[in-house]
Parts: structure tokens; C-alpha cells; sequence
């Protein structure tokens, strides 16, 4: 068995119809990793509130490395209005979050939507406006603690709805 390194692999390169919508991110390590992870998997855009921290934060660029470059990204002032206006751009809007209405992730069909937009909440305190989201998904845990990273919570998100999509194509 030999290890591979970044030369011998070489991607089946795929662009999915799902944009991320980071409701107030505020740790630099998760700004840069939502890029690492949104790129790994094919994400078309990534939206950070205009208060999170900047690209240029020697964090945020050391966790993203260089796919900052490579996925298209924007600001936005205000979470009501981007998520409103997502939905009339035909978006099914679904927040990763424990709601009384969750679905567990396994259990959503992600082949039914066109174009998703996935919503993480903040550190702190989740999804700001859970009344905007047109389903809500969780992720099965079977430890004490009911929650986990939210970069953490993305990369299992986009492992299940890439691997749905991927299978429908």
C-alpha cells in the first residue's frame, strides 16, 4: 500500500446546485473551513454576513488555503433579506439544526430540489430565524452531547446531499 499525495489524485470535478448561507459565523478557523470543505464537495457559492471575519484574517486564509480562489462567494447585510431572496430565485431553503420539525438527514430526499441552500448558524446560537427555513435537518448523534461543529455538521450535510445528487446524475 502507498499513500498518495495531492499530485496523484486527481478528482472527478463536479459543480452541485447548492449555495451556503453562514448565519453570523464568527470564528475565523470556520470561515476558512467552510471554503475547504464547500470546494471539496462542489458548492457553488458561499454567503458570510458582513460582520464575520475577513478573507484576509491570517486564519481565515491559513484553515481555507487556497480555494478562497476557487469557489465564488458574497456578503450580505441583512439574514431575512438573502434567505428571501434565495427562495424567489427558486431555492429550497434547509437549515442544519435541531428543531422540533428536524429530519434526520438520511431520511431527506436532497434529489427532490433543484437548488438547495444550506444554512449553518452561528457558534452561539443556531439559525436567527428558524421560521425561514423550509425544512430543517439533523444529524443523528448517539453521544451524551446534542451538538457538534457547524463546520462539522456541513462536511457530514454535504458528504449525504452530493452523494444523493451525485447517484440521481
Amino acid at each position: 500500500m502507498k499513500q498518495l499525495t495531492h499530485y496523484d489524485i486527481e478528482n472527478n470535478q463536479k459543480q452541485f446546485p447548492i449555495t451556503i448561507v453562514c448565519d453570523a459565523i464568527r470564528t475565523p478557523e470556520n470561515i476558512g473551513m467552510c471554503f475547504r470543505i464547500s470546494e471539496s464537495f462542489g458548492v457553488e457559492k458561499i454567503y458570510f454576513h458582513e460582520n464575520s471575519p475577513s478573507l484576509e484574517n491570517r486564519k481565515v486564509s491559513k484553515t481555507a488555503r487556497n480555494t478562497i480562489k476557487h469557489i465564488k462567494h458574497d456578503y450580505y447585510k441583512d439574514f431575512t433579506a438573502i434567505v428571501q431572496k434565495l427562495k424567489k430565485e427558486g431555492n429550497t431553503i434547509i437549515g442544519i439544526e435541531i428543531t422540533d420539525k428536524s429530519i434526520n438527514i438520511q431520511d431527506f430526499n436532497f434529489k427532490n430540489h433543484k437548488k438547495i441552500v444550506l444554512l449553518l448558524g452561528s457558534e452561539r446560537n443556531g439559525i436567527e430565524n428558524v421560521d425561514l427555513i423550509d425544512y430543517s435537518i439533523a444529524i443523528p448523534m448517539f453521544g451524551k452531547n446534542s451538538s457538534m461543529n457547524v463546520i462539522h455538521s456541513l462536511a457530514i450535510t454535504l458528504y449525504e446531499v452530493t452523494n444523493q445528487l451525485a447517484i440521481s446524475n
